[in-house]
């Protein structure tokens, strides 16, 4: 027996690959051994007590944590709701303003055809006007006349008909005299 102990010492001494294989082996023997020293002796009770302040720590960190994330998503939410109320107000008021700008325009329009209408119906009611075609326009208030008439009189006298009536801002006399 001695002399296959001798053979396999001989071969591990002088083969290279046993000595790197030995070495390493001695190297991992050593690392674990080292990791089996404790570094600080401490009592299960000890262990446990360490475990249970590290618990707390970290429930009173993620507490805090949680508190602070709460009130930045309150301020977020107060500060969203402003803002949406803010700009509720302002599509309100401009709602508001289009609304009254498209009433102020259609009583406008209502306003110019009742003027154009009712000096359209003065001027047809007179004897010497009936007979000759005036057109009547209005637009905001002011008037235009236009057509042809046989005197400067009868032009006159469809001009001051118009000036008559509620609502009329000006009158352009356009109806020019021709004779018949």
């Amino acid at each position: 027996m001695r002399k296959i102990r001798s053979q396999t010492v001989q071969v591990a001494f002088f083969s290279p690959k046993i000595r790197v294989f030995a070495v390493a082996s001695l190297g991992i023997a050593m690392a674990l051994s080292g990791c089996n020293k404790p570094d600080d002796i401490q009592t299960p009770g000890q262990k446990l007590d360490s475990a249970i302040g590290k618990t707390e720590q970290a429930a009173a960190e993620a507490r805090l944590q949680g508190e602070q994330s709460g009130a930045d998503v309150k301020a977020k939410t107060e500060e969203t709701f402003a803002k949406a109320g803010a700009a509720l107000k302002n599509a309100t008021e401009n709602a508001e303003s289009s609304a009254k700008a498209v009433a102020d325009k259609a009583i406008n329009k209502i306003d110019d055809m009742a003027i154009t209408t009712a000096i359209s119906a003065e001027l047809l009611k007179d004897a010497e006007i009936k007979l000759f075609k005036i057109n009547v326009d209005t637009k905001g208030g002011a008037v235009v006349l236009k057509g042809s008439v046989p005197t400067d009189a009868v032009r006159e006298r469809a001009a001051a008909i118009a000036k008559t009536f509620s609502g009329v801002q000006s009158v352009d006399n356009r109806l020019v005299i021709k004779a018949k």
